[in-house]
């Protein structure tokens, strides 16, 4: 399959199943467009109409060209993964990462907040550290030969259950010299209480910090308030400047929501930018289609025009020498991900598990609270293997709607939660989501072939296609 598309002064083809990625002119684009139709002959008169100036030893020269790559399997290449997503079923399950809540409450009240206002519809309550010194121990059994685990300290607001995480993390040091494992942790904060300690601790042992910011000030206080109604910008900012300030280039990233209260989300973007958040992201808002918030079909083409605004003005800011990155817009065309992880994504409900402050086990944070998706619990393991099995199959060809998707390889068949609670099934397709994940592929990739027009390099490669077993051990 190939997906063709022009942006920004560029004509771009895209390969799905080999990953590559082609810039070429209008004439090439025009070709390959008619390729599948028109046979040699009927493409060279066509072009050579459109196109006075090009003679038809031109066109055969591009025509060449064209069955070149074909005979590469660099254009119209054969899809043959199907087969290993149906293998991945057979695998033996391990468990990679662990999302812990250990806090099923916040000091903020926000709005639009998916998780109740951090109660999850259900009981405020804290993580003991017995129950999280269990889910470590789950983790680490469960592990196989997996080296490197990850760890998200989740909530709600985790900063207040901050003792019970620091304990966790020094019980983690201990197991990693005795099972031969890495422990990589996560820190995910509204910022109301970072403290020096909080920054010291967080800079020293978290390989990533995960700062809630939505952007402007008027943006960010309509809807990120405490429960006297009260923004958090002011109180917030410069905690979070201090530690990035102190993080000395570790990895953090800004993360911002966007509703349909700020369909111009590029503004709160460079915002965090022009404050010196170099790391950002902005995810749009998932809720009811009846909230006020919510966004709606009909705001899809301003939104893909801000991603265009957004990736040039990226682009722009780079030769300027202030450079910063957004989330959405990181893709490596050369290297990875590897195979396996383009067809099963995330890994939820699988090798990805959330642990609630009960212990209890949900495919991941987005379905606790829903008792159809508990798996079990830390001291039982995954005893409804039914909801295991059921998410092994939620890959790139699990839906019918993907198979014809340009995109299937990059999304992995996108997020189960967002399909669940979009259509009731996780095999659903949340199509709103989809529309912004492509417009955000296309604008990551035509960044790409700017920066290798501009440098002369080679604009990407084929993706990683090999099956080979370390992908699903410590690549990733």
């Amino acid at each position: 399959m190939v997906h063709q598309y022009k942006l920004n002064g560029y004509n771009i083809v895209l390969d799905m199943a080999s990953g590559s990625v082609h810039a070429v002119d209008e004439v090439a684009y025009d070709i390959i467009a008619l390729w599948p139709d028109h046979p040699a002959d009927e493409n060279v008169k066509i072009i050579t109409g459109r196109y006075p100036d090009v003679t038809e030893a031109d066109a055969r020269e591009c025509i060449e060209d064209v069955e070149t790559l074909i005979s590469e399997s660099r254009l119209f290449s054969e899809d043959k993964y199907e087969d290993l997503a149906i293998d991945f079923k057979a695998r033996p399950t391990v468990v990679k990462a662990l999302c812990l809540h250990v806090a099923h409450t916040c000091n903020l009240n926000c709005s639009y907040c998916f998780a109740s206002q951090g109660k999850y519809h259900g009981e405020r309550a804290l993580m003991s550290f017995e129950v999280g010194k269990q889910a470590l121990d789950f983790l680490i059994q469960n592990s196989g030969k997996r080296r490197n685990l990850e760890v998200d300290f989740f909530g709600g607001e985790p900063l207040m259950n901050w003792d019970v995480c620091k304990r966790l993390v020094a019980y983690a040091r201990e197991q990693e010299k005795l099972h031969d494992k890495n422990f990589r942790f996560t820190l995910t904060t509204n910022g109301m209480l970072i403290d020096d300690d909080v920054i010291d601790f967080a800079n020293r042992e978290m390989s990533n910090v995960v700062l809630s910011l939505d952007g402007r000030k008027e943006i960010h206080d309509a809807l990120r308030v405490d429960y006297a109604g009260k923004g958090s910008y002011d109180r917030i900012v410069p905690k979070f400047k201090k530690l990035v300030e102190a993080r000395g280039g570790k990895n953090y990233y800004m993360r911002g929501t966007y509703t349909r209260n700020n369909l111009d989300f590029t503004n709160d973007v460079f915002h965090m930018a022009d404050l010196g958040f170099t790391e950002t992201s902005m995810e749009p808002v998932v809720c009811p289609p009846g909230d006020p918030g919510a966004l709606r079909d009909e705001d899809l083409p301003v939104l893909f025009e801000q991603y265009e605004i957004l990736a040039k003005e990226m682009m722009k800011r780079k030769r300027e020498g202030r450079p910063f990155t957004f989330y959405h817009y990181m893709i490596d065309l050369t290297g990875g991900p590897c195979i396996y992880k383009r067809i099963t994504g995330c890994g939820s409900g699988t090798e990805y598990l959330a642990v609630t402050p009960w212990g209890d086990l949900y495919p991941c944070h987005q379905f606790v609270g829903d008792e159809k998706y508990l798996m079990g619990n830390v001291w039982d393991g995954v005893t409804n293997t039914a909801v295991r099995d059921e998410f092994k199959l939620v890959n790139a060809y699990a839906r019918p709607e993907c198979r014809d998707c340009w995109a299937r390889l990059y999304c992995s068949g996108g997020c189960a939660a967002n399909a669940y609670h979009a259509t009731g099934s996780i095999r659903g397709v949340y199509q709103f989501g989809c529309e912004l994940f492509k417009k955000r592929m296309e604008c990551a990739i035509m960044m790409q072939v700017a920066e290798a027009v501009e440098t002369g390099a080679p604009v990407g490669g084929e993706g990683c296609g090999s099956d080979c077993a370390g992908c699903l051990d410590d690549l990733t």
